[in-house]
């Protein structure tokens, strides 16, 4: 195998690629949380339970999960660019239709709106770092990746929480999430020729592969590769941990500590933040690490028992809220290495479709885990928030621990072809 020093291309250049989708990446995690934190006005204005909220978190994944696999396809056939902006473009109609609403219906809508936003992200994303920029900073680029999504979860309920509690309006919140990502698509399109996936040192390589494996195999080809639906499993069961803090970890120790919803809305941008700093250090272990599961095993595991100690009730009051954020060091720490997984099980020219399908296995995971853990809080157990995900997070080591298995266990065939 032939290696790229990373100084062959400017770090500039490679920074502010990676400076864009950060951002792009950012913001679509923003907007997975249009509308979750204020899930407690919503039951006080319209009269809504914890499970019909959670089933607008399973609308929204359901939407983006499908249309994920998809536009994994669209993205290799027209490039990432175009499709990037469009989906900004749906995050805009979202918020604005999200400050419109006068009921559910119109909390469904916006729902599908930033769904169908969210589906092309992590196909774009992967595609362009993929083909701008230099191989020896990839790790990084993962990194920042991640790092920037946390950050996108950690600033929406600040934002919006703080916005509806300095006015008293949701609606002026969500009127501010349009023009957030109206700013954002100026700014990309302002920068445009940094997130051209059809220009650049790496594109024209990646044009021969899709070139070669076109000839030879059918586009789904790769959907029989075991270690693709491995890395989907993955990202379901991690995604279900995930869900149940983001959505519920709140009202989950409101009830169980007694804390006021000042303190628990701030428990998911503290796992976010958290996250955050893990995955700085997970982007540089992605270099030094070879068993990448190994990494991901470790960090999941501490974790899941971060999570169990804050369910148990072993620190009280705001000592519980502080485990459930510490959590999102593991979560975070896993991240870098979890992305070259997936790449190193990607076949040449394939990249937007395989990212598209194993992604959406975190969509499916917000979208079965929402009303499962709904219905935990709506039936009195909110201990089991924290149980079950930690399970979830269990599960997720056990199939990163496959993937990479079969990854050694191809080694030694491709050496003695």
């Amino acid at each position: 195998m032939t290696t790229t020093p990373a100084t062959a291309v400017p770090l500039s250049q490679d920074a502010r690629t990676i400076g864009l989708i950060g951002l792009a990446h950012g913001t679509s995690h923003f907007f997975h949380l249009l509308l979750p934190p204020l899930f407690p006005w919503f039951i006080r204005d319209f009269q809504l339970s914890y499970s019909e909220l959670g089933l607008l978190v399973t609308v929204f994944f359901v939407v983006s999960g499908v249309g994920q696999a998809l536009s994994g396809f669209l993205v290799d056939r027209i490039g990432a660019r175009p499709v990037l902006f469009a989906a900004l473009g749906c995050f805009v109609t979202a918020a604005l239709a999200a400050a419109l609403a006068s009921g559910y219906t119109g909390l469904v809508l916006a729902s599908v709106l930033a769904g169908l936003g969210n589906a092309p992200f992590h196909p774009v994303d992967f595609t362009i770092l993929n083909k701008r920029v230099s191989q020896g900073r990839l790790g990084h680029a993962f990194s920042v990746h991640g790092i920037t999504g946390n950050l996108g979860w950690a600033v929406s309920p600040v934002l919006l929480v703080g916005i509806t509690q300095a006015t008293g309006s949701w609606r002026l919140a969500y009127l501010a999430a349009a023009c957030v990502a109206g700013v954002v698509i100026a700014l990309l399109v302002w920068n445009r020729d940094a997130i051209d996936d059809r220009q650049g040192r790496w594109a024209h390589q990646a044009r021969q592969g899709a070139a070669g494996a076109g000839s030879t195999e059918h586009a789904l080809a790769f959907l029989r590769l075991p270690s693709v639906w491995l890395c989907f499993s993955f990202f379901f069961w991690s995604t279900c941990a995930l869900a149940a803090i983001q959505s519920f970890a709140s009202p989950a120790l409101q009830q169980l500590q007694g804390l006021p919803l000042s303190i628990t809305s701030l428990v998911v941008t503290g796992f976010m933040l958290c996250g955050a700093v893990g995955m700085v250090l997970g982007g540089f272990l992605v270099a030094k690490v070879r068993r990448l599961e190994w990494t991901i095993s470790a960090a999941l595991l501490g974790g899941a028992l971060l999570l169990v100690l804050a369910g148990a009730g072993a620190a009280p009051g705001v000592g519980a809220a502080a485990l459930a954020a510490l959590a999102g060091f593991g979560t975070g720490l896993a991240g870098p290495s979890r992305d070259m997984l997936i790449k190193r099980a990607a076949p040449p020219g394939a990249t937007g479709r395989v990212y598209g399908m194993v992604y959406s296995g975190l969509d499916l995971g917000f979208a079965v885990a929402a009303p499962v853990f709904g219905a935990l809080l709506d039936g009195g157990r909110p201990a089991g928030i924290f149980y079950g995900a930690a399970a979830a997070l269990v599960m997720s080591v056990a199939s990163a621990a496959l993937v990479g298995a079969r990854q050694r266990s191809r080694v030694p065939a491709a050496q003695a072809a």
